[in-house]
């Protein structure tokens, strides 16, 4: 019995020493583990305003085509292309005798008419008196008077050919209609024109009209903005030229399309800009940039933000500096940041770089980082 009391007691004595070793061995290892120092920032609330880019398309406030209203050949042109013009300018000369020659025709039918309403108007007095002394019927005197009407009827006949005669006179001589700039003139001196051909197109650019497509999203964010701020300026916004320059003069949003286009989901708006130097042309292209506003806005760094299944995480720290992966929901992006929506709100801290490195539930040690130094680095 004592023997096996013995044994029973060593073999306590190797389990022990077992046990302790186990531990030991299981303490070195929780040691060499490393926690990782990562960059983490606090989310904060800031009012931010985010610039929105838009493809231009810039075309002068007039811009009409110039066709002939009259058959002929050109007989002179006065301008050249691209030249600056004036109202009321002379610009083309359709050949005039034909049309000098049917007015003057015209002219002449109307003084004929009007001398012979004259002779019916003496014929009419004439009958009027022997019809008075019962000389002669009244039947005589009443057609009489209905010869005089239709000789009447003719002078306003005449005076209408007359003036139709020196409109088409006229239309032979070309003008300027407003102000503007003569584009390309197709046609020659001494060719054959028909009613409708067209002589050049004028483009009137002391200020140009800009047109730009913007989502339904972005509308909405627009119009509430005006309606949140109505003494804002929202409706200012500048243009970037196709080399990249920005155009010195800025415009302002005047009005919008009635309706979304289906096919992309768009609404067209227009602005209007200066133009005093004539550096924007009819046709030109370039960028619209628009401005928004938004107050307390809560900001997460697009490099904090990963995505699954199409939806945005980020890490949160908690006060055991152990991450835990959080969905939240973004309402817009604009440079390097997101404008959370839901799901985060200010003074929750995020891993900020780093975070294809960690894993849910890990310890981190974490390294601060100030948003205002982002914001700083990263406007």
């Amino acid at each position: 019995m004592k023997i096996h009391i013995n044994l029973f007691c060593v073999v306590l004595s190797v389990l022990a020493v077992w046990a302790v070793g186990c531990t030991e061995s299981d303490q070195n290892v929780n040691n060499n583990v490393e926690v990782k120092s990562l960059p983490v920032t606090e989310i904060m609330m800031k009012d931010t305003t985010i610039y929105h880019s838009y493809v231009a398309d810039i075309q002068a406030v007039q811009n009409v085509e110039l066709r002939a209203r009259v058959q002929g050949f050109l007989e002179r042109i006065y301008v050249d292309e691209g030249q600056e013009v004036k109202k009321g300018q002379l610009l083309f000369k359709i050949n005039d005798e034909e049309y000098k020659a049917e007015l003057a025709k015209s002219k002449a039918n109307l003084k004929s008419a009007i001398a012979e309403a004259k002779a019916s108007e003496l014929e009419v007095d004439r009958l009027r008196v022997l019809v008075d002394k019962n000389v002669i019927s009244k039947t005589e005197l009443e057609v009489a008077i209905a010869k005089m009407d239709a000789v009447k009827a003719r002078i306003e006949e005449a005076r209408s050919a007359e003036v139709n005669a020196a409109m088409r006179l006229s239309y032979t001589s070309i003008r300027a209609p407003f102000d503007g700039i003569i584009d390309r003139i197709p046609l020659k001196t001494g060719s054959l024109i028909d009613h409708g051909t067209l002589l050049t197109t004028a483009s009137d650019i002391s200020s140009v009209y800009v047109y730009f497509n913007v989502s339904e999203g972005e509308y909405l964010e627009y119009v509430k903005s005006k309606i949140e701020k109505p003494t804002e300026k929202s409706d200012i916004v500048s243009l970037s030229l196709a080399d990249g320059s920005t155009y010195p003069y800025k415009g302002s949003i005047e009005t919008m399309e009635g309706e979304f286009k289906a096919s992309t989901g768009s609404i067209a708006f227009r602005a209007q800009f200066p133009n005093p130097d004539k550096i924007l042309k009819h046709g030109a292209t370039g960028r619209i940039s628009l401005s928004n506003t938004i107050n307390n806005a809560v900001m997460v760094p697009q490099k904090a933000v990963f995505e699954i299944q199409d939806k945005n995480f980020v890490f949160v720290v908690d006060a055991n500096n152990q991450v835990r992966m959080r969905n939240f929901i973004p309402k817009t992006r604009f440079s390097h940041y997101y404008i959370v929506e839901s799901g985060l709100k200010p003074g929750d801290k995020v891993v900020y770089e780093g975070i294809q490195n960690i894993r849910d539930g890990m310890q981190i040690a974490p390294q601060p980082v100030r948003m205002d130094s982002l914001i700083a680095l990263n406007p």
